[in-house]
């Protein structure tokens, strides 16, 4: 990848044969086929694929990992994803299972995978999530394969279980987790992330890299995108800015000229 800040386009997967309204399979990869050309058409520098339809969703954790078709549907997927576009991609294996998302990723040749409690442990809508970096670090030493990880730092959808040192907290998820990168979001799908946040995590960690995983749109990315070392965008490119409606072409293209290829 020798785009020095990439801009990712979110392909959201329908429901997975597992999840209790899924339709078929034809249908969620036709209309994953119809978003990634969408971003690639607009000149995204890459995509992740994640099983957002799929809520509510397993913890993705030991005790709760998602069912096996889910990291089986996310390799077909990016598969087919990657011989249309070309375009490299991560894998998000929702909520929290970077041990599926690692499998696929290493069978599908992906670039990063993206995990959203690495380290600590938080409150979700799932319930309490542990990080497992040690036993992911592990796995992808066994893989053998060089997919970066992107670490969620105060993930959406998430409160901490205990109050922290933001700087502190920062620093250590950047140094004693395994991470390539850190990914700050707003409390909720598709919104931005604090500047305030992005700031004191970035005097916190210095040049490591931070991405935003959240709310990047036309009228915040003169402020956001310099500041990052790359972004994951999928609500605001959707029609009408609604996750779950397809990609609009337009809104990516608009996105995209918002940000200036770096």
């Amino acid at each position: 990848m020798t785009v020095t800040r990439p801009l990712l386009g979110v392909v959201h997967l329908g429901a997975l044969p597992s999840a209790s309204h899924h339709d078929s399979m034809a249908k969620v990869l036709a209309g994953a086929l119809e978003d990634a050309m969408a971003y690639a058409n607009a000149d995204f520098d890459g995509l992740v694929i994640e099983n957002f339809g799929d809520a509510p969703f397993h913890r993705g954790t030991v005790d709760d990992p998602v069912p096996p078709d889910v990291p089986a549907a996310l390799a077909v997927a990016a598969d087919r994803i990657v011989q249309k576009t070309g375009l490299p991609i991560a894998i998000n294996c929702l909520r929290n299972d970077g041990i599926a998302a690692l499998g696929v990723a290493s069978v599908v040749a992906a670039h990063w995978v993206r995990v959203n409690v690495l380290t600590g442990a938080y409150v979700t809508d799932q319930g309490l999530i542990a990080g497992d970096a040690a036993r992911l670090a592990g796995y992808r030493r066994q893989l053998r394969v060089q997919t970066s990880l992107l670490a969620d730092f105060m993930v959406k959808h998430a409160k901490p279980l205990v109050e922290f040192d933001v700087a502190a907290a920062a620093r250590d998820l950047a140094e004693r987790s395994g991470a390539d990168g850190l990914v700050l979001s707003g409390s909720r799908t598709g919104q931005p992330v604090d500047v305030e946040l992005l700031h004191t995590v970035r005097q916190a960690v210095g040049a490591f890299p931070i991405w935003i995983g959240s709310g990047l749109n036309p009228d915040n990315a003169k402020e956001l995108w310099p500041r990052c070392n790359g972004a994951i965008v999928g609500t605001w490119c959707k029609v009408g800015g609604k996750s779950s409606n397809a990609v609009d072409p337009e809104r990516a293209a608009i996105l995209r000229a918002a940000c200036v290829p770096g």
